[in-house]
């Protein structure tokens, strides 16, 4: 499959934090969630990519080229949304995108203003004014105003109630039907990429845990769970985590067919959400 995005070996450190040898591919025409809790890395891979900041080991490759040596054609097809807005506060949104319409030849002043339209926006708008989930929607129209072929957004649901919410996860479904338009999503509300990603990578302490299509891991991994002391985490084929209570112990595996076949008795085995494999890598292999 054609992808847009392929990172290869790539590596920051910073003092206290290490990206390590990360290595994922984003198919063209798919939304990839990107997840992991705070801190993980997501920021720093998304800013990699845009190249904000120097990757110290590695490749990254947008559209089939390096994004060091053809930074200009590359960003020049992306759309880039931040976790919070940055555009100056106290102009009119018809200001701002005139600003920004400059340094794309691929500006539909049309477009624009259709979206604006459909997100309820007025361009008379002055920018500060506006709620945090109306600011979201401004970026996203600038995103989206100039045809761009990939969208990378940093936490956009971070701090949108769930309406906004669903319009902008519906918004994103109804982008990547165009299969040339591409979605790099980061979050850690995996409820929002259970309903609208492709494809999930997980990062945890700088390095991936997995990137793989979301039906799939939903497929493969599962939680078990069994009352009393009488099983233990070892006993489960794929485990990867555990939580014990003074009751009971729950156990996190990547082989959930595996666990099916397996003589457990007097267990209950569930399919993983992304918040059971988050919850389990991050903060399992504990007494609770």
């Amino acid at each position: 499959m054609d992808n847009a995005i392929e990172i290869t070996g790539l590596r920051k450190e910073y003092k206290g934090f290490t990206l390590e040898d990360v290595t994922f591919a984003v198919p063209r025409g798919t939304i990839m969630g990107l997840i992991g809790p705070n801190g993980a890395g997501k920021t720093t891979i998304v800013k990699l990519i845009m190249n904000l900041i120097r990757r110290d080991a590695g490749e990254v490759r947008v559209f089939g080229r390096d994004n060091l040596r053809h930074e200009p054609e590359i960003k020049s097809r992306i759309g880039f949304v931040y976790d919070v807005p940055r555009f100056p506060e106290d102009l009119r949104l018809k200001t701002i995108a005139s600003a920004v319409s400059a340094f794309y030849e691929g500006w539909d002043d049309s477009r624009f203003r259709d979206l604006l339209e459909e997100f309820r926006l007025s361009p008379r708008q002055v920018f500060k004014k506006l709620s945090h989930g109306l600011k979201m929607k401004f970026s996203l129209a600038i995103a989206l105003a100039h045809g761009a072929d990939l969208i990378l957004m940093d936490e956009p649901t971070a701090g949108l109630d769930p309406v906004f919410r669903f319009e902008l996860l519906t918004k994103l479904r109804a982008l990547i039907q165009d299969e040339r338009k591409t979605v790099l999503f980061s979050s850690h509300i995996t409820s929002d990429l259970e309903r609208v990603a492709d494809y999930v990578t997980f990062i945890h302490q700088g390095r991936v845990v997995f990137s793989a299509a979301k039906d799939e891991i939903l497929d493969t991994w599962g939680v078990i769970r069994a009352a009393g002391d009488g099983l233990r985490p070892e006993d489960i084929p794929g485990a990867r985590g555990f939580r014990r209570t003074e009751h009971s112990l729950e156990v996190l595996t990547s082989d959930l067919a595996a666990a099916r076949r397996s003589p457990l008795s007097g267990t209950v085995i569930d399919k993983a959400s992304l918040e059971d494999i988050m919850f389990f890598i991050g903060k399992g292999n504990a007494h609770a």
